[in-house]
Parts: C-alpha cells; sequence; structure tokens
C-alpha cells in the first residue's frame, strides 16, 4: 500500500506528540507575537509588530516555528486562530531588516552565497510549514492588508475568514524576486484557476475581499474586524466540540489528499483509521447522540 510508510511516520509523530502533551505547556514572551488563549481550547497567536504594520523580520522566522511547535505539544488547544494585532494583518518581509542578508550575503564565492540564500529562504519555508505540521487547525482572521508573506502564511492556514476591507497581493516580483515561501505552491491548489493566479503573481496587483472569496482563497467576509473576530471564535469553539482525535486525522488525511492521487489517498485513510478508530471518541460521540448530550473528550 503506497500510503503506508507516510502513515506509520505520522502515527508515530501523533504518539510522540501525545507523549510530550502530558507536560503543562507554557507559552514565552514574544518579540514579534502574542500568544494567548481567548478560551478553554483555543489558542490565538496573533502578529504583534503593528508599529512595523506587522512585517515579518528575521526574529519572526525563529518564534514563529517556536510557537507553532509548541501549541504541536499543547493537548488542551484543538483548534488556532492566526490574527494580526494594529492596523493591518501583515504588510509582508521587513525589507529593512532583511536588507544585509539580502544585499551581503555571507560567502566567499557563488556557491557559498548560493548556500546562504537556499538555506534562508528554506528555514522561513520550515517556520510557515510548522501551521500545516501542528495537528490542530489553524483559522486566518485577516483584516486591512495582507501583503507578499501574509499570503505566504495565510495559504497554509486550513480556514481563511476575513474582514471586507481586506486586499491580498502577490508582492514578491515588485521587488525582484520570484515568491519562494509558499504562495506559489499552495495557491494554485487552493484556488484551482491557474490563470488568475499567474496573473496575480505576474502583476503584484492588489485583489479585494469579494474577489479573494470569489476564487476561494477566503470562505466569509464580515463586515468588520470586530465582527470577524466574533464569527472566528464562534468557528473555532464549534470545532473544539469535536473528537480531537476525529479534527486531527481529518487534517492529515486532507493535506495527504491535496498531494496525492485519489486511491492513494483511500489507501491512506483505510490505514489511518486501521489504528485511530480504536479510540474511545466514537463510543463517546455515539453514546453523547443517542442520549442527545454534548460528548466530553479527553485531550488530544
Amino acid at each position: 500500500m503506497a500510503a503506508t510508510p507516510k502513515l506509520f511516520r505520522e502515527i508515530a509523530k501523533y504518539t510522540a506528540l501525545m507523549s510530550m502533551s502530558r507536560r503543562n505547556v507554557h507559552y514565552p514572551k514574544y518579540d514579534t507575537l502574542a500568544v494567548n488563549r481567548p478560551s478553554e481550547h483555543v489558542v490565538e497567536v496573533q502578529l504583534n509588530r503593528p508599529e512595523k504594520r506587522n512585517a515579518l523580520n528575521q526574529a519572526f522566522i525563529r518564534e514563529f516555528k517556536d510557537a507553532f511547535d509548541t501549541i504541536a505539544t499543547d493537548n488542551d488547544c484543538r483548534v488556532v486562530i492566526l490574527s494580526g494585532a494594529g492596523k493591518i494583518f501583515c504588510a509582508g518581509l521587513d525589507l529593512v531588516d532583511s536588507a544585509e542578508t539580502l544585499m551581503n550575503p555571507s560567502g566567499d564565492d557563488v556557491a557559498r552565497k548560493a548556500k546562504f540564500f537556499r538555506d534562508f529562504a528554506v528555514s522561513f519555508q520550515n517556520s510557515l510549514n510548522a501551521i500545516e505540521q501542528c495537528p490542530q487547525p489553524v483559522i486566518a482572521a485577516v483584516h486591512s492588508s495582507c501583503i507578499g508573506g501574509g499570503v505566504d502564511i495565510i495559504s497554509c492556514c486550513d480556514v481563511r475568514y476575513c474582514s471586507s476591507d481586506s486586499r491580498f497581493q502577490i508582492k514578491e516580483v515588485d521587488i525582484g524576486l520570484a515568491a519562494d515561501i509558499g504562495t506559489l505552491q499552495r495557491l494554485p491548489k487552493i484556488v484551482g484557476n491557474s490563470s488568475l493566479v499567474h496573473e496575480l503573481a505576474y502583476t503584484a496587483r492588489f485583489f479585494s475581499s469579494e474577489e479573494a472569496a470569489s476564487m476561494g482563497l477566503v470562505s466569509k467576509i464580515f463586515p468588520n474586524k470586530e465582527e470577524m473576530m466574533k464569527g472566528v471564535m464562534e468557528l473555532a469553539d464549534t470545532i473544539a466540540t469535536k473528537s480531537p482525535v476525529a479534527i486531527y486525522g481529518t487534517k492529515v488525511n486532507l493535506q495527504y489528499s491535496r498531494d496525492h492521487t485519489v486511491q492513494d489517498s483511500l489507501n491512506y485513510a483505510a490505514t489511518w483509521n486501521m489504528a485511530m478508530l480504536q479510540t474511545n471518541d466514537i463510543p463517546e460521540a455515539v453514546q453523547a447522540f443517542m442520549s442527545k448530550k454534548n460528548p466530553k473528550f479527553s485531550k488530544l
């Protein structure tokens, strides 16, 4: 069965996460992020450089991965909200902070400078990949501008909501480079419109919340940020009532299906549930349904 080796790695990772998550999780104070728990099973990660329009600097690369790696071990967390502090969601890469890296790469010849640039890109990719790799669903809450790296970030998320004033931009060609952190890889699969993705990536034009919704980038638009955050919290609290084992399995299988054939994905799902159908969450959910009560699930 083609899916089996990867599946066993996922189950091993799940077991390791359960083992790690037996400890109490405490989130450190970050320079670029604010992490809080707005409700019992929900963690909010907020881009928190409002004075810099939440531009992404090198400290962010380190801290973002650390935050989501920590969330992955938080067995009290069932859903993550990703939002932005201040006037906009994210202005993209902090060009001032990155100027030295981009203009004066480490290395005394072409090969060594090339490796330096590649390592920089991969470290940024790995930071955002942590969104997909954590077991909990991540809901992006976008307001105002979402530019460049901001689009990379939300493309990793499971669900995307936005306020009506939101505007989006694949900015990278305007600063002389091809986007390399995830937008060009993920957005075509999210949108399903090759012509439109090419247009947006080639022109770096802004597109509105309405256009983002019509193409499938966001699933709901709200009148303003306050109403959006209420809607995001309602969604997060709803997801948090479901079996955390079922939600995790659903996330893993949706991601696998995105990158594999239907038959490979069916095989993967069957083998995944070979183990996961033995969870106590199934009889708990069935019994609660039959008795018309709310189920109570154990921590992940």
